[in-house]
């Protein structure tokens, strides 16, 4: 029986389980299937880092206070973080990665860095 390639529809010669006809094949139909997928990862992933980007520039000692009003001049994006810690107490910090912060009162922010 004689398998072809799905991308290009070329014949297939070599092992009895290879799919595609070359790297460059397999590479081009992996894309076009990933496409849609990768462009939102990608988006939030990118949202993502610049947060952190900017929680680590905003708080170089570990441990700091800022503003809700200077955190988005900055551009950073209240709704993207990668984890919610909440303490025995029932204090809600929001992390990106290892830079949290906690809404206090006045549009005020603890920020922390987790060790």
């Amino acid at each position: 029986m004689t398998k072809l390639c799905p991308e290009c529809g070329d014949k297939i010669v070599g092992r009895i389980d290879k799919k595609f006809c070359s790297d460059g094949c397999r590479n081009a139909y992996n894309n076009k299937m990933n496409k849609d997928g990768k462009n939102l990862i990608r988006n939030i992933n990118n949202r993502l880092r610049k947060n952190w980007r900017i929680l680590e520039e905003s708080n170089p000692d570990q441990k700091t206070k800022t503003t809700k009003t200077k955190l988005i001049e900055k551009g950073f994006d209240f709704n993207y973080f990668t984890s919610i810690y909440t303490t025995k107490v029932g204090t809600v910090y929001y992390f990106v990665y290892d830079q949290g912060y906690l809404p206090l009162d006045n549009d005020f922010y603890a920020l922390v860095k987790r060790k």
